[in-house]
């Protein structure tokens, strides 16, 4: 039986020991997981049921991983994606981000630490959800945004704008340049990053932040490899440039 305060999951893995084996962990933390053995059949069963969460084998029959993660993102681009790779495909994993994946396990991983990222990206959703709720009830007559420089965010409908210009962008991507923009000048390394956006602070994941910026820079910067808002800072991390911070209204 499936209750309706479960959490429900989408779980699209070729693998049927390692699918059930996630479908019954994952009831351990109150999710409901339904199995796809293809990309295609993924897609499809998406396409039909709404889920809280897809756990993506990036090396999939019929359409692989890479393909069903972009497929996802065009049709819903908040819905947390966690990717699973083998540990030999680096390239995989980068490509996997850029199309839209929040975060990616490689295999073997442990079941506690897959548990641990469901959860946090569970949190998050969470957190968006409970923060649009208490704005609703407050009614509030104005729309709160941050303004830095030509970049303009909407943090109610979690709306991006550049030069006048709609910038769409991933959940993540949202959250991780809102929380650039709210603390211009500081620097933040990338655990710390890790820690606040992601929900976790796991050593070896630093290239999860590197990947996000790599594309926001890409979305939001008018020369990425000049970036005017997002400055690496070497050796340290990363902060938003103060030099552009206009005002908050």
């Amino acid at each position: 039986m499936v209750y309706k305060n479960m959490h429900q999951a989408l779980i699209i893995e070729d693998s049927p020991d390692i699918a059930q084996l996630v479908q019954i962990q994952l009831q351990d933390i109150d999710c409901h997981a339904d199995i796809a053995v293809d990309g295609q059949q993924g897609l499809d069963l998406f396409k039909k049921k709404q889920y809280d969460i897809i756990i993506l084998d990036i090396m999939l029959p019929v359409l692989d991983g890479i393909s069903v993660c972009q497929a996802i993102r065009h049709d819903d681009p908040c819905i947390p994606v966690l990717m699973l790779t083998s540990k030999s495909s680096e390239l995989d994993r980068i490509v996997g981000l850029e199309m839209g994946a929040d975060d990616y396990l490689t295999k073997p991983f442990s079941m506690l630490e897959l548990l641990a990222r469901v959860k946090a990206l569970f949190r998050r959703v969470e957190a968006l959800e409970h923060r649009q709720i208490r704005d609703q009830e407050k009614k509030k007559l104005k729309t709160q945004i941050i303004k830095q420089g030509m970049l303009s965010l909407d943090e109610a409908k979690r709306d991006v704008w550049v030069n006048g210009q709609s910038i769409e962008l991933t959940a993540r991507e949202f959250s991780l340049l809102l929380y650039f923009a709210q603390h211009p000048g500081q620097v933040f390394s990338r655990i710390q990053l890790l820690d606040t956006v992601w929900g976790y602070s796991h050593e070896g994941y630093e290239h999860t932040v590197n990947s996000h910026i790599n594309r926001l820079r890409a979305k939001i910067e008018q020369d990425p490899s000049k970036p005017e808002y997002i400055k690496t800072v070497w050796g340290v991390g990363y902060k938003f440039n103060e030099q552009v911070a206009d005002d908050v209204q």
